[in-house]
């Protein structure tokens, strides 16, 4: 578009995004199994009604390079408090956490691990 714009204009524009050096970020894919781990162990300890899975969006995000190497799940803990205001997008200047998630998310993350964990692993015989 910038190049027919220039020319549009009896100017030349080049474009050049250096992919060489600056790579574009892939795309955040969630690993199907995990996806599936996630959803079931947040339902038990959340509740169903809790847990909803997000809108598809087209954003970069640094995780998919982790993705690349690791199967990987992006999951969010909802933050959202309409009752102390905290009703901002963590992108926006008057973004602001309500801390009573915290512990939440923190047991959340700790039942995933100890669940994969003991579902995955290859017992050792000593």
């Amino acid at each position: 578009m910038v190049e027919l714009e220039a020319a549009l204009h009896k100017c030349q524009a080049i474009v050049d995004f250096d992919e060489e050096n600056h790579p574009p970020y892939p795309a955040t894919i969630n690993d199907d199994t995990l996806y599936h781990h996630v959803k079931t162990v947040g339902r038990i300890l959340l509740g169903a009604q809790n847990v909803h899975q997000d809108q598809t969006v087209m954003a970069g995000e640094d995780f998919a390079f982790y993705q690349e190497k690791i199967p990987g799940m992006m999951i969010g803990v909802g933050i959202r408090n309409e009752e102390i205001g905290a009703v901002y997008s963590p992108h926006s200047a008057h973004f602001f956490l309500d801390e009573d998630v915290l512990p939440v998310g923190a047991a959340l993350h700790a039942v995933l691990a100890e669940t994969y964990l003991n579902q995955h692993q290859t017992p050792t015989v000593l």
